[in-house]
């Protein structure tokens, strides 16, 4: 056998297979960029258009913080409650009632689709004006959430119109109050209901963008929540899996992709006393999803539990224990976002989400600080990519209050910048 001392490739070819590639590596560089450094919110507050005020973020903080003071009053009482650790939950407490406190509500979307209703034409009308003067006003008030927007009617023929024009009116709102001196949020999104097809996602991206133009906002402000509630919209008419395609649809505007639990369940069949984040369709829904968006930089949202924590304190606690069990599943699965429908809702997703991230953090600042120095203990070999989780488990975790990001980074050894840089890194 000839002793080989060079390569056998040559460069021509080389340099054709290049040339060649050179716009798929483009595509694929724009489309899975890794992702956009936007911090993800742990939950979406849905609430009716209607009934929304500035003030509402803290409104619902101080009656989250009522029914725990009346329910489970204590560390003790509230893991009773929702069959949480005793330690893990006092660990959590005081962190739990700052952030009810100061940040109740990461995420507010002002309702003008299924939790609004039908009202005529100009009742709306005034609403979707109101919307925006409250969505400028948030900012500014106690307890602002770190991003707001507008669920609007879907792009079907019966509610299109009527959809787009809520979204007109509700930018003819925050344009005016901005006239008047508010500023404009850094962040605003849309929600579009009831998305089936990728056409109607281009269809709505062409509208936001003519509305931009309209009203002088800057190109791509109106990001876009594409909500998934219809069978077709994760299995398509010719078998394929129509959302990768309705992100690409939405020509860079989508920023999540956000789960209806009960319209897609009920769409598929399931009876309603079997309607749940758990079932079998929904996880199918949310794992194509999942996969959909992986790599894009797109956040996926898993959906609402319609247990209300009510009434009596034996019915606030199984609500808890429901809601308690499905926000850790969902933080398991990969889906650090929820929807919450109740004020009560706001105390056990925050105390899971914090517990969560507080449990993970040890062995996550151990197993990166040892990546970093290139030690580890024997037998595991942590790669770049579980380094990148471990880094994105670590910013969840600070951003919403969990973790002090000065102690991480020193425990780790490394800087802020490094822990954000790993966590968006684009996976090649």
């Amino acid at each position: 056998m000839p002793q080989v001392t060079a390569g056998r490739l040559s460069e021509d070819l080389l340099r054709r297979l290049d040339e060649a590639l050179q716009p798929v590596d483009a595509a694929l560089a724009q489309r899975y960029s890794g992702g956009g450094g936007s911090r993800q919110p742990v939950h979406t507050v849905y609430v009716p258009a209607d009934v929304a005020t500035p003030a509402t973020p803290a409104s619902w903080g101080r009656r989250a913080l009522d029914l725990l003071a009346s329910h489970a009053g204590s560390p003790e009482e509230l893991a009773r409650a929702t069959g949480m650790d005793e330690a893990v939950v006092a660990d959590a407490y005081p962190l739990l009632l700052a952030k009810l406190a100061d940040q109740p509500v990461e995420d507010l979307r002002l309702d003008l689709e299924d939790g609004y209703g039908a009202h005529p034409d100009a009742e709306e009308d005034a609403a979707a004006l109101a919307v925006g003067a409250t969505l400028a006003a948030l900012p500014t008030q106690p307890a602002a959430p770190v991003l707001a927007g507008v669920r609007v009617r879907s792009m079907e023929g019966l509610t299109r119109r009527r959809g787009l024009r809520s979204l007109d009116l509700v930018l003819s709102g925050l344009c005016a109050a901005a006239q008047d001196g508010a500023a404009l949020p850094q962040r605003f999104v849309v929600t579009l209901a009831k998305v089936s097809v990728p056409a109607q996602a281009s269809a709505f991206a062409q509208a936001c963008s003519q509305l931009e133009s309209a009203y002088g906002l800057p190109p791509g402000w109106v990001g876009v929540e594409l909500q998934i509630e219809v069978p077709a919209a994760v299995v398509a008419a010719d078998g394929t899996a129509a959302l990768a395609a309705m992100v690409g649809a939405a020509d860079g505007r989508c920023t999540g992709l956000h789960f209806g639990t009960y319209d897609f369940t009920a769409a598929c069949g399931v009876p309603a006393a079997l309607q749940s984040l758990e079932h079998p369709l929904a996880d199918h829904a949310k794992a194509v999803m999942c996969l959909a968006a992986a790599g894009t930089g797109v956040q996926v949202s898993d959906g609402s539990t319609n247990v209300l924590p009510e009434g009596d304190r034996q019915q606030v606690h199984a609500a808890w224990r429901l809601h308690t069990r499905l926000v850790r599943r969902a933080l398991e699965r990969g889906l650090p976002q929820g929807w919450d429908l109740h004020p009560g809702h706001l105390v056990t997703r925050h105390l899971v989400t914090l517990a969560f991230y507080r449990e993970l953090a040890p062995a996550s600042v151990a197993r990166l600080r040892d990546y970093v120095a290139g030690t580890g203990d024997a037998g595991v070999l942590d790669e770049p990519a579980t380094a990148q989780a471990m880094a994105t488990t670590l910013t969840r975790g600070i951003a919403c209050g969990a973790l002090d990001e000065a102690q991480v980074c020193a425990d780790a050894g490394v800087t802020p910048q490094w822990l954000a840089a790993m966590a968006g890194r684009r996976v090649a």
